[in-house]
C-alpha cells in the first residue's frame, strides 16, 4: 500500500464524515468506492483494513497533508502536491466534518471605512496581502460577515483567493442578519430575521464571494425585528438542506437561544466574543456547546488589539473617529488602564515562551475546553506572523496560572479567569 493511498484512505476517513459513518456500517463498501476514486489496495490489504475502527484513526490527523483533508471534505480527487511554507495543527469544528486550524484570519477590519462598525479606511492590495501571506502559512479558514464594509469585506476575500487554486483555498465562513441602508452607509445596520432577507443576504454573499457554496453560514446576532428565533434558525437549516451552505451556526447567542435552536435542528457552531478580558461565555455558553458537540470559533482572543502588546494610552488617543474602538469603554478611562496591566503580565509568560504577547493572549482562549478555534484579524502580513504561532503554543498550568492572578489583581473584564 503506497503512503499515498494510505494518506488518501486515513484524510478520507479522518475529515469527512459522511465515509466515517458509512464504513462503521459496511467498511467493504466504502473501501471499495474508494478504489474506483483511486485508492490502491490489494486484496491482502482490504481485509487488514476492514478491522479498522476509524475513531483510532484521529491521532493520525495531524499527519495527513492539510490540503488533503480539503480535497476529501470537497470530494475531489487529489492531483497536485500541495507546497504550503508551514502546517499548522487542525482539530474537528464540532460534527461539520470541517478540520480548521486552531487560529483563522478574521476579515471585519479589512471591510475598511466608512460604515458604523469600521477600524478606520484600510488599504484592500494590504489587506489581500495578509490574506494571501496567512493562506501561505497554512491557515486554512477565513471569517467574514456581509456586514463588514458593508459588502467590501466579501469582495476583497474573493480578490485574494481568486488566483489561489481551488484546492489550496482556505474554507470560507460568513454572516447575515445585519442589514444595512444603502442610502445611508453611516446609519446602525438593523438586525433582521426575516426569511427573506437573509435568503437574499445568502445569494448576495454567494455572489460577493464567487463560490457555490458558503462553507458555515452564521446568524450574526439575534433578530430585532420581530422574527421568532424559530423561523430564522429554520431558514439557515433549509439552506443547508439545499446546498447552498455546508453547515450552519449562530454568532452572539446566549445558552437560551442556542437550546430553542438545538430543539429544531443542531446548532453546528457557536461564535461568541471571548478573551482574557472578555469572559462571560465561559461559564454557560462553552460548556453548553461541549456538551452538544457544537464548535466554538471565538472572536475577538486579543480583544480587538487589546492584548496584542503594541497598544498605550498614546494610541488608544490616535483612534479616529471612524474607528469604533475610539468609543469603547474598554478603550478609554479606567476600561482602558486595566486592559493595558493586563497585557503587560502577559509579557514575561510571553518571553519564557519565545512568543509575543499576542500569541500568549489567543493561546488562552484556545486553551479552555470546547474552544475549537480562535479568529485573529490582521491587515497586514506582519501582523500575521505576530499571532499564528498561537496555532501550536499550550499554555501551562503556571502560565495560566499567572494570567488568572493578573486578571484578578488588574480587575480587567468579567467571567471566569482560568480553564
Amino acid at each position: 500500500m503506497t503512503q499515498q493511498s494510505v494518506e488518501f484512505l486515513i484524510g478520507k476517513l479522518v475529515t469527512d464524515e459522511e465515509v466515517r459513518e458509512a464504513f462503521q456500517q459496511n467498511p467493504r463498501a466504502v473501501l471499495m468506492w474508494l478504489l474506483r476514486q483511486g485508492l490502491q489496495l490489494s486484496s491482502l490489504e482490504m481485509e487488514a483494513l476492514k478491522s479498522i475502527e476509524p475513531s483510532d484513526l484521529s491521532a493520525l490527523a495531524e499527519l495527513i497533508d492539510r490540503r488533503l483533508q480539503k480535497a476529501s471534505l470537497r470530494r475531489r480527487y487529489m492531483t497536485r502536491t500541495v507546497q504550503d511554507t508551514e502546517t499548522l495543527p487542525t482539530t474537528p469544528l464540532g460534527t461539520t466534518g470541517m478540520r480548521i486550524t486552531r487560529v483563522g484570519f478574521g476579515a471585519w477590519a479589512v471591510g475598511g471605512g466608512g460604515w458604523t462598525f469600521a477600524w478606520g479606511n484600510q488599504d484592500d492590495a494590504d489587506s489581500i496581502a495578509a490574506i494571501r501571506h496567512a493562506v501561505e502559512r497554512g491557515i486554512n479558514w477565513i471569517d467574514t460577515a456581509a456586514v463588514y464594509g458593508l459588502g467590501h469585506s466579501e469582495e476583497v476575500v474573493a480578490r485574494a483567493l481568486r488566483d489561489i487554486p481551488a484546492d489550496d483555498r482556505p474554507y470560507v465562513f460568513t454572516k447575515a442578519g445585519l442589514v444595512w441602508d444603502e442610502r445611508n452607509r453611516a446609519a446602525p445596520p438593523r438586525r433582521v430575521g426575516d426569511p427573506l432577507s437573509i435568503r437574499l443576504e445568502v445569494e448576495a454573499s454567494l455572489r460577493r464571494l464567487d463560490v457555490e457554496r458558503i462553507d458555515l453560514y452564521q446568524m450574526h446576532w439575534p433578530a430585532e425585528d420581530g422574527t421568532p428565533l424559530e423561523d430564522y434558525w429554520g431558514t439557515l437549516l433549509q439552506l443547508k438542506e439545499e446546498g447552498k451552505v455546508r453547515a450552519v451556526g449562530l454568532s452572539n447567542h446566549d445558552v437560551a437561544q442556542l437550546e430553542a435552536a438545538e430543539r429544531l435542528g443542531h446548532v453546528d457552531t457557536l461564535q461568541p466574543p471571548f478573551s482574557a478580558i472578555r469572559r462571560e461565555v465561559a461559564a454557560v455558553e462553552l460548556p453548553w456547546c461541549a456538551a452538544h458537540r457544537t464548535g466554538v470559533i471565538a472572536y475577538s482572543p486579543m480583544q480587538s488589539g487589546l492584548l496584542a502588546g503594541a497598544f498605550d494610552v498614546e494610541r488608544a488617543a490616535r483612534l479616529g473617529a471612524d474607528d469604533w474602538r475610539s468609543r469603547s469603554p474598554d478603550f478609554t478611562g479606567l476600561g482602558l488602564g486595566r486592559n493595558l496591566a493586563l497585557a503587560d503580565a502577559l509579557r514575561p509568560i510571553a518571553q519564557r515562551h519565545g512568543s509575543s504577547v499576542a500569541t500568549v493572549a489567543v493561546a488562552w482562549a484556545l486553551a479552555w475546553p470546547g474552544v475549537n478555534g480562535a479568529i485573529v484579524g490582521a491587515r497586514s502580513p506582519a501582523q500575521v506572523d505576530g499571532w499564528i504561532g498561537a496555532a501550536g503554543l499550550e499554555l501551562t498550568d503556571t502560565d495560566l496560572d499567572e494570567i488568572s492572578a493578573a486578571i484578578r489583581s488588574t480587575g480587567a473584564g468579567t467571567g471566569p479567569v482560568r480553564p
